[in-house]
């Protein structure tokens, strides 16, 4: 069985409890998960299975989608409402709307962010949530983010709070986004709602819950609630290729390069829809191209 289940990811599971429920789920071991949601949270969480393990760094690679809240006037040493409150301000007038949408916009484009010490970014073998909890100092690393687009939802004065959607590259933490965006109204500020609507292509309409696999018990059934492998990288050029290029792309030759280039690198081999190899430009031998990896249809 191959390919990607759109899950749901529920508040109160860790994205690796999710997949040994999906190996549960489905009796087999080869399951991963495409991008970590703090347990807290909910929403989209690809879990790629079979050979479309094979996808996974090219599915952790797109944008992500999110619902985000942020509350002014109090900080978190986790910065999200679950943390140690660290430092409080009175918000007495309350960032106009104006002041709101031009903050948000600044923050379009390419940017450098560090990481929460509360995350599982590693420096020197531990994970940064290692040094905070055991209280010890360390150099975190600069990471260089990209904000699509940010869209202000809505705004509650009373609750002090300002909900927005963002559309962001890998790697963005939206908790640290929270409190950079309420430095720049002037209050401390922590996150406090997030809901991922979005991986690459795949939305939350598109998801299916843990309730609804458990009340299927056939095994073809289970095969319906999977998306086909090219879902996960359909951010990547496709070529068509006829029955003779897809045999030696499944031996997994190395090719001429193309007359006309794909517009992404790397890029992808199928044949009516299915995914045969994602190949790339070879490095040293440009009149060629080589396979990054090959999948077998027939394979079971």
């Amino acid at each position: 069985m191959d390919g990607i289940l759109p899950l749901w990811k529920p508040a109160g599971m860790t994205s690796h409890d999710c997949v040994m429920k999906v190996r549960r789920i489905f009796k087999t071991r080869k399951v991963g998960h495409t991008g970590t949601l703090d347990p807290e949270v909910e929403g989209v969480l690809p879990i790629c299975i079979g050979q479309a393990t094979k996808i996974v760094p090219f599915l952790m690679d797109t944008k992500k989608t999110y619902i985000a809240e942020l509350q002014l006037g109090v900080a978190t040493e986790t910065e999200d409402r679950y943390g140690k409150v660290v430092e409080q301000a009175q918000v007495d007038e309350f960032p106009s709307i104006k002041e709101n949408d031009d903050v948000l916009r600044s923050f379009l484009g390419t940017s450098i962010q560090i990481p929460p010490m509360y995350s599982a970014v590693k420096v020197k073998g531990k994970r940064l949530y290692e040094y905070a909890r055991a209280n010890e100092e360390v150099d975190r690393p600069q990471r260089k983010i990209h904000i699509y687009s940010m869209e202000r939802l809505a705004i509650h004065e009373v609750e002090q709070t300002i909900r927005f959607k963002v559309t962001c590259s890998r790697g963005t933490y939206i908790r640290t986004l929270c409190v950079d965006i309420g430095k720049k109204l002037g209050f401390p500020a922590h996150m406090s709602f997030l809901e991922r609507i979005q991986t690459g292509s795949i939305a939350k309409d598109d998801t299916v819950t843990f309730a609804m696999l458990e009340q299927v018990t056939d095994e073809k059934e289970l095969q319906n609630f999977l998306l086909p492998m090219v879902s996960g990288v359909d951010h990547l050029a496709k070529i068509e290729v006829d029955d003779e290029w897809k045999q030696k792309i499944l031996y997994g030759q190395k090719l001429p390069r193309p007359n006309e280039l794909p517009e992404t690198n790397p890029f992808l081999f199928v044949q009516k829809d299915t995914l045969l190899a994602i190949y790339q430009l070879h490095g040293k031998n440009h009149q060629e191209i080589k396979p990054v990896r090959v999948f077998h249809p027939e394979e079971k």
